[in-house]
């Protein structure tokens, strides 16, 4: 069987993490920041997981992750 293509977007937006899900970041923090609340940019700094329905497509573009 061939070796798979990295999906080479997904690579950049999508990390593992130990325990086998994936994380992200948020949108809406690249410009026109000063209308947006400091506590709204500060909650988007950080990173999340990803949704447990998006879980199977994001592994499949990521498969030596």
């Amino acid at each position: 069987m061939p070796k798979l293509k990295t999906h080479s977007g997904a690579a950049k937006r999508f990390k593992k993490t130990g325990s086998g899900k994936f994380k992200r970041g948020h949108s809406k923090m690249r410009h026109i920041l000063t209308s947006k609340a400091t506590k709204t940019k500060r909650k988007l700094g950080l990173s999340s997981l990803i949704a447990d329905a998006d879980h199977k497509a994001v592994a499949r573009m990521i498969p030596y992750a």
